[in-house]
């Protein structure tokens, strides 16, 4: 596979500033078209988003008054690369300036600057790295540029002090480097000096910190800064004063720097850097950065950190007065090609409600957004023609920045997502996987199978998102008969937990129709709204491992991982947790004498024999990729009935690590293999309430199967149609 062009953009896309509004509300549109001189806008309603032509296909449906006209077309770039400033300052700029910063480079395979304070005409001085890893202080005039360069290169992911600086009156540069690992400790490693005639700098110019912005292509450092502070000479020098020190210990949950100097120099950071991470003085003695932050006092910075793609609006577009609750969907057509920007409308807060609730799991879809596979294949773009389904892949797309199952380039795991940008695998149509016996969705066009299916058996509904009940508490549901969850409800808050607890426990019917579910937290902030955060730390199935000290989150200095890691096992909520994941393919469940009792028996009404879901467009069966089992010892309440239990899968099926003590002893003492399991489990709660749960990512693959005429459907029709019966 050839390597993706980093500047590749999209013949047209954009992104609204939020997922989700009310009608009469107002959504601001950003949008970037090329090649193109004007593009068309209208509002669809998003019926089934499989484009799989054994089944409906892509259902995309105008909405009445939605039409929004025509548009001037123009590109809109976009910055990636995290980096800090602070405004201009003469002491920036004076004719004898001296720099001390400790760093920790991550890439020494690339120039880099460390610190620059460069003007229109980039002239200045810049703390550099060059492409071997070798530190220089360059200071640029209009009559000349002087550098000073060491000879010995930075290794990778060592702490160093770095001190340079220049001195006019001298015709002096200098530059010092000490490695601060535990055995070298204040050893001088390099040192330094050139002689030159150095011009004045004169005029103001910004201070940037882990970029070179002026430069043709932007020289990101991928790193780790801390302490960065600005002197009159020499810092250890009898006389030398404090211009400006920057203390990265302070304000760690919020994007600014502040600056402890004479003058409160502060600045602010662009495009969320990694903060509350291990510094260069880290003791391991404290976990949390909130209990010793000096020894968090760093900011990992990254080429490719993307928060607000910062695109201006093209227009606001209002929901219409009366639309529908539902998936809906911004279609933009240029001549040079379309796009659809997904959003849900919210019902009115005055209603009317329908007794039914899907909870869009946007939390899901933002932090899987961009996801880059390397599976974007020939097989695969054969396919998406074939099928019509949504062209663009992340795999070709790195300018609109990356998921956190994703790297940064430095090795180092991508720990935050917005959905400030546009997110190709949240599209209607859009393929994850080339699946052999269905069409290899996940997440938010997975979710569309169950939309479709509601509105095929004409069960009235309503959508709420995640990011709305985390906004707006329990009192969003509370008006809910029956709440229904996505197939894949993985990423939660504090907030969405106690809502859906708060709902379960006063009479309210949650309906978990997924696997994996409740499993990661994940921190927001106002101050960085369309953010999450995420540290994937101690145990759980996971795309890369935070680092030992950096488990808990900047945003809200909260314990991240897992759920149930913090006590709040998925169990406790929906009566089944995490299992067991294999390949995207599904297999059947097979019922248990449980089912057969009274009590229950209602929920296999009119289905024939002992097993189901053998079939589906979810890797061809209903119990399948990721599979969740009940377990008393984890919270599964003794009332909880076990009603249907999978079986039949391959051996590419494991065992989720957190349930392992070793390769044949488990947590709870089954053999391995048994844990290999999803089960379908009705959870009588104290308050009246119930939750059915499902134990299965792909379960909801198999609702549309023969036009939603099968027994998969049927189960999922009775227990939602007996939830709205009883009292």
């Amino acid at each position: 596979m050839t390597t993706p062009d980093a500047s590749a953009s999209l013949p047209i896309t954009g992104y609204l500033d939020r997922f989700s509004a009310r009608p009469g509300e107002r959504l601001a549109v950003k949008v970037s078209a090329r090649d193109a001189e004007r593009y068309r806008a209208e509002i669809v309603k998003v019926r089934h988003g499989d484009a799989n032509p054994e089944g409906a296909g892509l259902l995309l449906d105008p909405v009445e008054g939605g039409d929004l006209g025509e548009h001037p077309a123009r590109a809109q770039a976009i910055r990636s690369g995290s980096y800090a400033t602070v405004p201009a300052d003469p002491c920036f700029r004076g004719d004898r300036l001296f720099v001390r910063v400790l760093v920790q480079p991550w890439l020494t395979d690339r120039p880099a600057a460390l610190l620059s304070c460069l003007d229109a005409d980039g002239h200045g001085w810049s703390l550099e790295l060059d492409g071997g890893g070798r530190p220089a202080l360059v200071h640029r005039s209009a009559a000349a540029e002087h550098r000073v360069a060491g000879a010995t290169p930075l290794r990778r992911r060592q702490w160093y002090e770095i001190v340079a600086g220049y001195d006019r009156a001298s015709g002096s540069l200098q530059l010092e480097q000490r490695a601060l690992d535990a055995a070298q400790r204040g050893r001088l490693d390099d040192r330094a000096e050139a002689a030159a005639t150095l011009e004045p700098l004169g005029g103001g110019a910004p201070l940037t910190m882990a970029a070179l912005l002026e430069a043709a292509e932007p020289r990101c450092f991928n790193g780790r800064l801390e302490a960065p502070a600005l002197f009159d000479g020499p810092p250890e020098a009898p006389g030398s004063a404090l211009l400006a020190g920057w203390d990265f210990a302070v304000g760690v949950e919020t994007q600014a720097i502040l600056d402890a100097g004479p003058k409160a120099l502060h600045g602010r950071l662009h495009n969320l850097p990694t903060r509350a991470v291990r510094g260069a003085w880290w003791s391991g003695e404290e976990m949390s950065w909130r209990a010793a932050p000096d020894d968090y006092a760093a900011i990992h910075f990254h080429e490719d950190d993307l928060y607000d793609a910062g695109w201006q609006t093209d227009f606001e577009m209002t929901v219409p007065d009366g639309l529908k609750s539902g998936a809906y969907a911004l279609r933009l057509v240029s001549e040079a090609g379309e796009d659809l920007l997904p959003f849900y409308v919210l019902p009115a807060v005055e209603g009317p409600k329908a007794a039914v609730c899907f909870l869009a799991s946007t939390f899901t879809y933002q932090v899987y957004g961009n996801h880059a596979r390397g599976n974007c294949d020939a097989a695969y773009r054969e396919r998406a023609a074939a099928w019509g389904a949504y062209p663009y892949n992340p795999d070709d797309y790195p300018l609109y920045g990356r998921s956190t199952y994703n790297r940064h380039p430095d090795g180092s795991g991508v720990a935050f997502s917005s959905r400030l940008r546009p997110l190709l695998t949240m599209r209607p149509g859009f393929m994850t996987f080339v699946d052999a016996r269905g069409s290899g969705l996940r997440h938010y066009p997975a979710d569309t199978h169950l939309l479709y299916w509601l509105e095929r058996k004409g069960i009235e509904f309503d959508v709420v998102t995640d990011e709305d009940l985390d906004d707006e508490g329990p009192e969003l549901i509370e008006d809910y008969r029956v709440v229904l969850t996505g197939s894949h409800p993985e990423y939660h808050t504090a907030g969405t937990l106690d809502a859906l607890e708060s709902f379960t426990e006063t009479g309210g019917r949650l309906v978990y129709l997924g696997g994996n579910g409740f499993y990661w937290r994940i921190a927001r902030s106002p101050g960085v709204p369309g953010a999450i955060e995420l540290r994937r730390g101690e145990g759980g199935i996971r795309a890369w491992a935070a680092e030992p000290g950096e488990y808990y989150h900047q945003l809200d200095g909260a314990y991240g991982g897992l759920w149930r890691r913090n006590g709040r096992y998925p169990q406790q909520l929906a009566g089944v947790g995490f299992s067991a994941q294999g390949l995207f393919e599904g297999s059947y469940y097979r019922r248990l004498p449980a089912s057969y009792e009274p009590e229950v028996s209602w929920i296999f009404e009119g289905i024939e024999g002992e097993t189901l879901g053998d079939f589906g467009f979810s890797g061809g069966g209903a119990a399948g990729f990721e599979l969740d089992r009940a377990d008393p010892e984890l919270g599964t309440p003794p009332e909880a009935v076990v009603l249907a239990r999978s079986e039949g899968h391959s051996d590419s099926f494991v065992v989720v690590p957190e349930e392992l003590l070793s390769h044949i002893a488990t947590l709870s003492g089954e053999p391995p293999a048994d844990l290999i399991r999803g089960e379908l489990v009705l959870v009588p709660k104290p308050g009246g309430g119930k939750v059915f749960s499902v134990g299965s990512i792909s379960f909801c693959g198999s609702l549309p199967v023969n036009d939603c005429d099968n027994p998969v459907s049927r189960l999922l029709e009775n227990v939602v149609r007996g939830f709205l019966k009883e009292d």
